[in-house]
């Protein structure tokens, strides 16, 4: 993050602490893995809830990170800053980016400031989504994840789904229990605590973990669904004490990122229903292939989710493109 934005950001912080009188403590998001600065000048001047600077730097170092794995024999691609010989066995990646929209295929060329490559691996994209508290971590779900291609992002997040407790498991359970074993040697060594996730790429029984997300992160919605909040959950465990979030969900749930199919310029006044979220204001542009909303769906099982996924995210496109000539409702 350039200075003057980091400069802004502190100053919007501080306003909003001093005018709320007395707040718990700060949790950050996404958009911050890239600036382990600024979460340090944060957490000099407010309760810092979630991973400190140090472990943000020590996860999101491509380089750092990689050597970590290696020395808690964690599978890992390999990664590399210089130009590789074999480029169409390569990515190219930015450093502490986020939603898959900054990965590109490697090329012979040298990579940009704040980038790097990293070895291409097999594999469908899952999550262990997990509380951390000091060496040990309690899971909550194994999501799985898939991609919006376009023609310039094409490992660009759409969406993930955690499926429910009668469903049989998204991952072996040798997997399960060889990713999670992972994960708490990397939360020992890194002091990481509250809600995180690790993300894999895992082709039958062979798994490569591509980064931890020490944070929230976009699957909070779908997973916030048991007797605790989890946002409570997180912010017992980076006080140091492990909550018993409740029982799995029997259902399915699932969020996917409605990405804008035109330029919205502006965005139409919609009656907005409750399974959207992210909601651009009426009167803003979205532009062509940006996020427009995020799409949330519960059912019985992956199967029905899906397909309602699938439903509503087309139903509010014919929503978006009509409501300039017919002044028709979102769908419900």
């Amino acid at each position: 993050m350039e200075a003057p934005a980091a400069d802004a950001a502190l100053a919007a912080l501080d306003d909003l602490a001093a005018r709320a009188g007395n707040p718990i403590g700060l949790i950050l998001g996404s958009g911050f893995e890239d600036a382990p600065d600024l979460i340090g000048r944060l957490a000099a001047r407010h309760r810092l809830i979630g991973a400190s600077a140090g472990t943000v730097a020590a996860l999101k170092d491509p380089l750092a990170f990689a050597a970590l794995c290696a020395r808690l024999d964690v599978p890992h691609p390999a990664v590399a800053t210089e130009p590789p010989p074999d480029s169409a066995a390569w990515l190219l990646k930015r450093a502490g980016g986020s939603g898959g929209s900054h990965i590109r295929p490697a090329t012979r060329s040298s990579a940009p400031a704040g980038h790097y490559f990293q070895a291409r691996v097999p594999g469908r994209p899952h999550a262990l989504n997990v509380l951390a508290v000091g060496r040990t971590i309690r899971i909550l779900a194994v999501t799985e994840q898939w991609c919006a291609p376009s023609a310039i992002r094409p490992f660009r997040y759409a969406g993930a789904l955690a499926r429910g407790a009668g469903e049989a498991p998204a991952l072996p359970a040798q997997v399960v229990a060889a990713v999670a074993a992972a994960t708490e040697r990397i939360v020992a060594a890194t002091g990481l605590s509250g809600l995180a996730s690790a993300d894999l790429l895992v082709d039958g029984t062979e798994w490569w973990l591509t980064e931890i997300n020490p944070r929230p992160g976009a699957t909070l919605d779908i997973l916030d669904r048991r007797g605790t909040p989890l946002l409570a959950a997180h912010i017992d465990a980076c006080l140091g004490a492990m909550p018993e979030p409740g029982a799995h969900p029997a259902g399915a749930a699932a969020a996917q990122i409605c990405y804008a199919d035109r330029e919205l310029a502006p965005v139409p006044d919609l009656a907005w229903p409750d399974c959207v979220r992210d909601r651009p204001c009426p009167g803003s542009v979205v532009r062509r292939d940006a996020p427009l909303c995020t799409v949330l769906a519960e059912g019985a099982d992956r199967a029905e989710v899906l397909a309602l996924l699938e439903t509503r995210t087309a139903q509010l496109r014919a929503v978006c493109a009509a409501k300039k000539t017919h002044p028709e409702e979102a769908p419900s």
